[in-house]
């Protein structure tokens, strides 16, 4: 288990590489929700997301070997674009597996910052193929089963635990649970009182039907949300979600593209759908836990262009 000493190290090594996020009240979220509601602004996260925190503690902790070697990454987007970026900043070499559903402009940034892209059919094949680069000599820099990487992306919790006060519910999305892992690990520490809540789509299922289940298990991918379209979580997200998150909740995709407008229309932020769903989550929290709910919300990347927004608009009949 990830332990608040790890994310306080990996918080000191990534400094001078990433953004401390602003976290700020909201009052346009609090009169739609209707509770008061605080938001780590994570798409304001150099490369757009929190990814970048994960990819940067991992790239900086490898070995001369690791390094020279060159490393190799699978990801529905902004994994792959957080470490295209910094690997190019840090000087190692980088390639890509992505899934063809991959939004084409994360695509295309990743092949501007210098890594070689493969694409795949689906992410399962994206998964296989890193794997056998992996074992062909390529380092792995895994999007969630690297504690490493969870104790980066848990540097989220920590800055949120200091600069927020007073909250009792936190929404975290999950697509293969190293944000979650990280950030839970975090505010247990710091903030033991809190309920953290998971979120997922329908379709990227893997950490709620894993909990039912009693370990990870395999689940088919059909959500358009490709950040979040893990096709399985790791044994070491899943022991951290059991023992520390209070419940994963799944919503549509449909919610997810509205919550997406909602943020922009009342938040003014411009959030991918993997933001957006904490949304309609945040209402079921509520409904559930009654009067007096304070919430933080995990607003994790940005990087969606507005023509997938309005095109997933149009296609749930929301415009």
């Amino acid at each position: 288990m990830i332990g608040i000493t790890d994310i306080e190290n990996a918080a000191e090594r990534i400094a001078g590489h990433v953004v401390r996020t602003p976290t700020v009240p909201s009052p346009g979220l609090s009169a739609l929700l209707g509770a008061p509601v605080t938001a780590k602004l994570e798409l304001l996260q150099r490369t757009g997301s929190f990814k970048v925190r994960g990819a940067t503690a991992r790239l900086l902790a490898l070995s001369g070997a690791e390094r020279a070697a060159g490393v190799v990454a699978v990801s529905g987007g902004n994994h792959g674009i957080a470490l295209a970026v910094m690997a190019a900043a840090l000087d190692v070499k980088a390639t890509v597996v992505m899934p063809r559903s991959a939004p084409a402009r994360s695509v295309e940034i990743v092949r501007e910052a210098g890594a070689s892209v493969q694409l795949t059919d689906d992410m399962d094949g994206a998964f296989s193929l890193v794997t056998r680069l992996r074992d062909e000599g390529l380092t792995l820099v895994h999007p969630f089963d690297d504690p490493v990487v969870i104790a980066g992306q848990g540097t989220v919790g920590l800055e949120f635990a200091e600069d927020a006060d007073d909250l009792t519910d936190v929404l975290v999305s999950v697509g293969g649970g190293g944000l979650i892992a990280g950030v839970a690990a975090a505010l247990r520490a710091r903030r033991p009182g809190l309920r953290i809540w998971g979120v997922e789509t329908e379709g990227a299922e893997a950490m709620s039907r894993a909990l039912a289940a009693g370990g990870p298990v395999p689940v088919p991918l059909s959500s358009i949300v490709s950040t979040l379209s893990a096709p399985s979580v790791s044994q070491l997200t899943y022991d951290h979600v059991s023992a520390q998150v209070t419940e994963v909740l799944v919503v549509p995709d449909r919610e997810a593209v509205r919550g997406s407008l909602e943020l922009a229309d009342h938040a003014k932020v411009w959030a991918e759908p993997a933001a957006g769903c904490l949304l309609p989550a945040a209402r079921r929290v509520l409904e559930r836990v009654g009067e007096g709910a304070r919430l933080g919300l995990v607003v994790c990347g940005g990087n969606t262009t507005t023509g997938d927004v309005l095109e997933w608009s149009e296609r749930f009949g929301l415009r």
